[in-house]
């Protein structure tokens, strides 16, 4: 086919165009016309086929039974195996497969799923050991000079979520989406594309999931259903057709499998889950500690500050303003001594200062760091500090410079670092980003050393960037785990940094909008994600401002920011009342976070995000199948873990009662510890016609009126939570006893994990793990809890309190020794405290 002119190779990358000028290349009345042809040769391989048409060829592999991999060339040939995203030893792994060859059709079978491909035109089909088809080719796929598109079968029923934080609904369907890592300074609903790029969606229909991962850097779009109801399609302006499909069945086995493929996040640092107050900029040291000294004065827990550009010179990175901080290292010290953690921005555009002994710079010029022009020269940009120069991130020896660069910060005691800024975005360029035509030098991990432009190489940029801090920071604090913050990002990101949303507005919409881009974000493999809390441009008023203190108590990274020229955002603006509930629902993260970090611990395990979309845990919460979070009203809701669900108003602005839908049929109020009742319901007549309603659909649901200080949290019934003594900073060590809150149920069962909070020693062995389980039997209830790992706890008791049960007396057994402990009433609920020793113990109650 002939090549796409330059000229339109640009209109492609002008925005949305690019799906429909494809999509007009390629109808469906005239697939033929850019189909790669029949096969002609088949080659069996270990773990699948590799097909050849007249010019093309395929290449379908089984990666583990629940993992295929589809390499599709135009060429002939196909291209370089390396990734940016995926891993090396899970790109090489490899299954057996059966081959099944017919005259119509070519593939294989692993243990989980069939593959079928078409020799007429390469179609696939991936189909369950049932028969059911878990993904099907509606079209050919079509190449038109360098750019692709791949078109699935859409049934009516199914549902799509994921590629990070997108704006919109929290389902994919009927929507298309951009992906080009744009700095999106006061997005809106409708806005697109935002700052990050990760082509990772999940597949949901009647209860069972799939994913796709397409590993393609260059400018991408997904078409769920927009242009043609009946089809789902991606592709990309150019680079590799090289996607991954991940056959579940079930949501977790998708998320999970996906974080085989592209990385799990690193435990972070403890601190990190506590409370972060932020904003552009404390200047000068004066206002920062009269935050920190307002902070503690109010006993409002918080673990960390964070100075943006303001602090440093000129807006210069890597350097500090010594009229404002006369004594930097002096100040983060007393910080530290407040208990405190400091996180600074450092931007990744280095000030052009020749001959002016801004070493970033004259380091870098004299190392070769910079990203060129196409005639050698080194590309300037203006960005806040004026003209500015980039390091080239696609470069090991790059990025290992700008790793060192940190070793000042690191010397002070800097404790965190935020790269933002990093789409790249560029103040002076008619794309407000790199040309194009930019050259990098690709010089890294397993990829042959080659030039690329920036064509290839923006999506990545940012990712590469919060590589480079996180590696830099791993080499000079190598017993410290890193806390890294980038805003641009992709696929595999998560190995070296936690993200945010961007910035976001002041506004009740932006708070209603934070909970869906979260939700596809930990989807997407972001565990350790937030939003702006109070939104980053303009005010909040004090009202929204409580609210989503409120829900961001509840969210992973609880971050309050907002930028240069906005009122002050701090949780005691607005006076005392506002302030009490800001405060009790900070208290609560705090008390909450042993059961925080066990998530955090259980992300960096599995891949299992923190927060979660109801689907994720309870797939089959609806009779007939779907996803509840779809549902009108509940696209807010979500799961802290498997055992908590918040569900904040769908319109916090609002007075208006709304339902609140439960997967389960078992649920208690977190606050009260009162069960929730099922709604009284009034049989409709037969012959009515009315649709079913959600109460008809899942198993339990609650009328809720808001309320200022009030945000509807709900426990499963059969959960076991750890609870600890309140605290003001994480550094504290608690007073009293670990707090197991047990709510009689099914599934009755809990555990905790804990280390030092911040150093590697777990690796070694330096962890505890105990799980809780509890059993209603005809003689009472009995909850049995168990130890592993020598890691020593800050309590020496246990205190359970149990809800939804009603107790006299009860026993501890311990090695075959039996202990009468007084069971109390208090707050309805059953309590009991008794000496935790390290060994096994059940309790049993009558």
């Amino acid at each position: 086919m002939q090549k796409r002119s330059s000229s339109a190779l640009k209109a492609l990358f002008a925005g949305a165009t690019f799906c429909a000028l494809l999509l007009a290349a390629c109808p469906s009345a005239s697939a033929q016309a850019c189909s790669l042809g029949a096969v002609e040769q088949v080659k069996p391989l270990a773990n699948g086929v590799e097909l050849r048409t007249a010019g093309a060829v395929a290449q379908v592999v089984a990666l583990r039974d629940d993992v295929l991999r589809v390499r599709v060339s135009a060429t002939g040939k196909l291209p370089e195996d390396a990734s940016w995203a995926a891993l090396p030893e899970a790109r090489r792994a490899s299954v057996a497969v059966a081959i099944e060859d017919t005259p119509r059709l070519v593939g294989f079978r692993t243990s989980d799923v069939h593959v079928a491909i078409d020799r007429s035109d390469l179609a696939i089909t991936v189909r369950d050991n049932s028969g059911r088809i878990i993904q099907e080719d509606a079209r050919p796929i079509c190449f038109q000079g360098n750019s692709f598109r791949v078109f699935k079968s859409m049934p009516e029923d199914e549902h799509y979520f994921g590629l990070g934080d997108k704006t919109g609904p929290v389902d994919r369907r009927g929507e298309a989406f951009d992906l080009w890592n744009t700095d999106a300074y006061r997005f809106q609903e409708s806005t697109d594309p935002i700052y990050k790029s990760i082509p990772f969606f999940m597949t949901f229909r009647a209860g069972m999931a799939a994913g796709v991962f397409l590993d393609n850097t260059w400018r991408s779009s997904f078409d769920f259903g927009k242009d043609d109801p009946g089809v789902y399609t991606f592709g990309a302006v150019n680079g590799p057709l090289d996607y991954y499909i991940f056959t579940g069945p079930t949501p977790k086995q998708v998320v999970e499998a996906y974080a085989w493929l592209t990385g799990k996040p690193p435990l972070p640092p403890l601190w990190t889950l506590g409370f972060q107050q932020s904003r552009y900029t404390y200047t000068p040291v004066q206002k920062l500690m009269e935050v920190a000294d307002r902070l503690r004065a109010d006993r409002i827990p918080a673990d960390a500050l964070y100075l943006d550009i303001g602090f440093q010179e000129k807006n210069r990175p890597f350097t500090v303003d010594t009229k404002a901080f006369p004594d930097f290292a002096g100040a983060v010290a007393k910080l530290k001594k407040m208990n405190f953690h400091l996180v600074v921005i450092t931007d990744l555009h280095i000030a052009k200062l020749p001959g002016k002994g801004y070493a970033p710079y004259d380091s870098g010029v004299a190392q070769d760091e910079f990203v060129h022009n196409p005639d050698g020269s080194v590309f300037s940009g203006i960005v806040w500090p004026g003209p500015s120069v980039f390091p080239d991130f696609t470069r090991e020896a790059t990025r290992q410079w700008w790793g060192g660069l940190y070793r000042g910060f690191v010397s002070d005691g800097v404790a965190g670092f935020w790269n933002d800024m990093n789409e790249p975005s560029v103040f002076n360029t008619p794309n407000k980003t790199f040309p194009l035509d930019v050259v990098h030098r690709i010089e890294s991990d397993d990829f042959t050393a080659r030039t690329a432009t920036h064509a290839e190489i923006h999506n990545v940029y940012g990712m590469e960037n919060s590589r480079a801090t996180f590696e830099g920071l791993r080499k000079l604090r190598p017993e410290e785990r890193p806390f890294v913050l980038t805003r641009a990002t992709f696929a595999g990101g998560q190995r070296y940094a936690a993200t945010w949303t961007g910035d976001d507005s002041s506004t009740w919409n932006h708070l209603r909008m934070t909970s869906p881009m979260l939700k596809n974000l930990g989807l997407s493999g972001f565990s350790f994600s937030g939003a702006d809390v109070g939104g980053f441009a303009g005010t909040p008023p004090p009202d929204l401002l409580t609210k989503w203190i409120e829900v961001a108590a509840f969210q992973p990274i609880d971050r309050d920011h907002t930028e240069s020229g906005t009122g002050a955002q701090e949780p005691w603006v607005g006076g005392a009342a506002q302030e009490d509930i800001r405060r009790r629902y900070i208290d609560e993260r705090y008390r909450l976070m042993p059961y925080l970090y066990t998530l955090a611990e259980e992300s960096a395990r599995t891949g299992l995000p923190m927060m979660r979309p109801i689907f994720l845990d309870y797939p089959k919460a609806a009779k007939d199948g779907h996803a509840i979070d779809t549902d009108a009203g509940t696209e807010g809701e979500f799961l802290l873990g498997h055992d908590l669900l918040i569900a904040p108003s769908p319109y916090p602005e609002e007075p208006d009662a709304y339902m609140v839908e439960f997967p389960t049929a078992e649920w208690y109020d977190y606050w009260t510890g009162k069960r929730v009742e099922p709604p009284v319901r009034t049989a409709a007549p037969v012959d009515s016609g009315s649709p079913p309603s959600a109460a008809d659909l899942v198993p339990l649901t609650a009328q809720v009126r808001p309320e200022l200080g009030s945000l509807p949290v709900f426990v499963r019934g059969g959960a076991i939570l750890p609870i600890a003594p309140l605290v003001e900073s994480t550094e504290e060590t608690p007073k009293g006893p670990l707090t197991l809150r047990v709510f009689a149920g099914p599934d009755c069962r809990g555990s905790l994990y804990l280390d030092d909070g911040h150093t590697y020693a777990y690796r070694q062995g330096a962890w505890l793990r105990m799980s809780f389980t509890c059993e209603v039997t005809a003689d009472g209830l009995s909850v049995t809890i168990s130890h592993q790992g020598a890691y020593k706890p800050w309590w020496t008791d246990l205190r359970l309190e149990i809800y939804g049960w009603q107790a006299k007396k009860g026993i501890a057994l311990r090695s075959g020794q039996a202990v009468a402990l007084t069971v109390e009433r208090m707050d309805g609920a059953a309590t009991v405290t008794l000496p935790d020793s390290g060994g096994d113990v059940t309790v049993k109650l009558e």
